[in-house]
């Protein structure tokens, strides 16, 4: 059904309208630019919803009709182009599949295929105009660069239909208006209208339309709610309809997306006989409001986690990653749309899709993709439940990783801590707000044990990203006049979505160091590096050597060797070593850099070359039941690339004092044959161990994901030889596998005796 205008045009909202490029409150389609030349006569618009001013649907107007154009083969550069001919400067992002809703009418340009740098779109290469082979479920749609072309002027043409449209949707709870914890969880839903917040006719109203309206507010499910309190509350209390007749499928990852009316601006009777609509909705683990609710959800029994999300710079967003054989995978984005988005998000706890990434924005996976062409109805309870293709390794690459971005329950988290005296708004002293006795009021956190996860959630409850740096000493920072120390002792585990949830003090604030200049500070950042063992390089290059001691004098200066070495009769005699190659890559969205500069780095004479951090990696061999018997650790001998993938650069390299740190998209390699790469297992008796391999092991540098820098390995040990197998990172295994891989080292099938 058809959304019915409300707007009673008069001279001045004409005059509005003529110098504006769409009317407040009207999302229909943005009229098109004037003719330029190499356009022959095209205008263009962008549609859709919802949407922001500068994206949408792009639409062509040729011969007089409007149309689409087909997502197959569209790239950034033809974005860039279409970005222009709107009056943008650049695009900054392209959408596929019908993500702002399916156009009407022709579809002018499929297989469109732009270099970047055409002054028209007539200049790119395509299937000739009306040629095309696509529905409109594959419109593509454009992001533009929210700044305007120099002198570029909209038409004068104003579209014949203006629509109302819903743009924001917001729970309000029927009675204590603003003193409820949040996040709101029931009470009546309002919409957004140019005139103000107003209320839904509740005549028709079904669970479908609650299922939508809390999955846009960031709730996984909804549940029944008590119609007799709120229809005895309704007829005591004033009532503004807007909205009437909604009736959607339960699937849409919109209200706008159902069915829907408006009522007319001079309509008398509104909602005969009927309420306001009323919604109660289920919080996902992460934000049960009250510990009743979270005690009831910890008693249901927990599943295996089937998907996750990685790469992501705040909650509910990243790369998909589902779990098949035991073995974590990426999903392909061939046909990857917002109902398979929301699927994602509905199981993982969040409300629905908000966007269905592509082309790996999220940064890339690395090992399997196990799923492709996910065609999901949007009901479904599991990814797995979707139709899917299986993929093979020629099917498709990381650079298309699908990721999602999903709607979040509002918390005011963010309005509860600030940054100040920073050179930007992504830095500086961080400030708490803490309640009674008495009134709200500000104060600092003590630096002590401050460091990177402290500072990964506190750039998270800002709604900034990764931290860049946690800081100890924020004396170069004017904290103006919040002078007092109001929390110590925080310690986080890095996962938290708010500092109150991290371990600290309480009310009793103890600090070692009093000074305002020693109390914690951050910088943020919106992306951040992940390093990445491979794991079956360790298991295939493993073994052991016994080298003589008048050969490992370098080795012993830099503390490589077990404390037993100390007291051996050198030069005379050996070490045993267990051997292996490591493989580390970047598979984030930033360079991995040392956190220290290189005016500290040390220079160690004897191996020649600079060691940019102390203690990049651990290497343990441990007991059955975690008893570290031997132990290792690895310096950056000379962090660098030293392969990339096919389409990245090296950017680093140590020799000469080069810069040191591993890009996007390239590795590590330290081989098995240098100094240091080894454990020293001189003392270890033979039996069953595990091999333990930690990267960043003291959080040194920010990652966006801390959960796979370890490596387990099953390893047994008969006194002559060793075998090393079952390599896995941390969270590779579902937590029974890795019970039973702790129970058991060394016992699985594939042992050799």
């Amino acid at each position: 059904m058809r959304p019915v205008s409300v707007w009673q045009w008069s001279p001045w909202g004409l005059l509005l309208c003529l110098l504006c490029s769409s009317c407040l409150g009207s999302p229909s389609p943005s009229t098109g630019p004037e003719k330029k030349a190499g356009s022959q006569g095209l205008r263009f618009r962008l549609a859709g919803f919802p949407r922001k001013p500068y994206e949408g649907r792009v639409e062509i107007q040729r011969a007089g009709e409007w149309g689409t154009i087909c997502d197959d083969d569209f790239t950034l550069q033809a974005a860039h182009v279409l970005c222009r001919e709107l009056g943008f400067t650049e695009a900054t992002g392209w959408t596929h599949s019908a993500k702002y809703g399916p156009g009407t009418g022709r579809i002018w340009l499929d297989n469109l295929s732009c270099s970047g740098t055409e002054q028209s779109v007539t200049e790119c290469a395509s299937r000739g105009w009306g040629n095309s082979d696509c529905t409109h479920d594959e419109d593509a749609g454009v992001i533009c660069k929210d700044q305007r072309l120099p002198g570029f002027s909209d038409s004068n043409v104003i579209e014949v239909e203006h629509h109302l449209q819903v743009e924001e949707v917001r729970i309000r709870p029927a009675v204590g208006w603003g003193r409820r914890p949040l996040p709101v969880t029931e009470g009546l839903v309002e919409v957004r209208l140019p005139d103000g917040w107003s209320q839904v006719c509740d005549k028709g109203w079904s669970a479908h339309n609650s299922h939508v309206v809390c999955g846009m507010l960031g709730f996984p499910s909804e549940k029944r709610v008590n119609a007799a309190f709120y229809r005895l509350l309704a007829q005591r209390q004033q009532h503004s309809f807007g909205l009437h007749g909604v009736a959607c499928v339960g699937t849409e990852a919109h209200l706008s997306l159902c069915s829907l009316e408006f009522y007319r601006a001079n309509d008398t009777a509104r909602c005969p006989g009927g309420g306001p609509a009323v919604v109660s909705c289920v919080p996902g683990p992460l934000y049960a409001a009250s510990s009743g609710q979270k005690k009831q959800q910890q008693s249901k029994p927990q599943g295996e986690a089937c998907v996750r999300l990685k790469g992501g710079a705040h909650p509910g967003e990243g790369r998909v990653e589902v779990l098949k054989a035991s073995t974590w995978g990426t999903v392909c984005d061939r046909k990857w749309d917002l109902h398979a988005a929301s699927v994602v998000c509905r199981e993982l706890g969040f409300g629905s899709a908000r966007e269905a990434l592509s082309g790996a924005r999220m940064g890339q996976g690395m090992g399997a993709i196990h799923l492709s062409e996910v065609r999901c109805s949007g009901q479904e309870l599991s990814l797995w439940k979707c139709p899917h293709k299986n993929i093979t390794a020629e099917d498709c690459s990381h650079s298309q990783d699908a990721g999602v971005r999903c709607n979040l329950p509002y918390t005011g988290a963010e309005t509860r801590i600030r940054l100040s005296g920073g050179r930007s708004q992504h830095e500086g002293r961080v400030e708490v707000q803490i309640g009674g006795p008495g009134p709200l009021r500000w104060g600092l956190i003590c630096g002590d044990d401050w460091g990177t996860l402290e500072a990964m959630v506190a750039c998270r409850q800002l709604g900034l990203g990764y931290a860049n740096h946690g800081l100890q000493e924020t004396w170069y920072w004017d904290s103006g006049n919040i002078t007092e120390v109001v929390m110590s002792g925080v310690r986080c585990t890095g996962t938290e979505l708010s500092l109150d949830q991290c371990a600290h003090h309480g009310t009793h604030i103890t600090c070692k160091r009093t000074e305002t200049r020693f109390t914690a500070g951050v910088i943020c950042s919106e992306t951040a590096s992940d390093l990445l063992l491979h794991s079956a390089l360790v298991q295939e290059t493993a073994y052991i050597e016994d080298r003589p001691l008048h050969m490992l004098y370098c080795a012993a200066e830099e503390n490589c060797l077990a404390s037993s070495a100390r007291s051996a009769n050198w030069p005379y005699g050996h070490r045993r070593l267990l051997r292996f190659s490591s493989q580390i890559h970047n598979l984030g969205r930033a360079d991995f850099r040392p956190k220290a500069g290189r005016h500290s780095w040390v220079w160690h004479e004897c191996h020649g070359h600079y060691h940019s951090m102390d203690i990049f990696t651990h290497y343990d061999i441990l007991t059955p039941n975690g008893t570290k018997v031997a132990e290792g650790h690895k310096a950056s001998f000379c962090l660098e690339d030293t392969e990339c993938q096919e389409d990245v650069s090296k950017r680093y390299e140590c020799a000469n004092f080069g810069e040191q740190g591993i890009t996007v998209g390239c590795w590590d390699l330290y081989r098995h044959d240098i100094d240091c790469q080894w454990i020293d297992i001189t003392d270890v008796k033979p039996g069953n161990y595990i091999l333990q391999v930690v990267i960043n092991p003291n959080f040194e540098v920010a990652e966006s994901d801390f959960t796979n820098n370890a490596m387990k390995c099953n390893c047994k040990y008969d006194g002559h030889r060793i075998w090393v197998h079952n390599c896995h990172i941390g969270d590779a295994f579902s937590e029974e596998a890795n019970r039973r891989f702790e129970r058991y080292p060394g016992q699985t099938s594939n042992q050799i005796i």
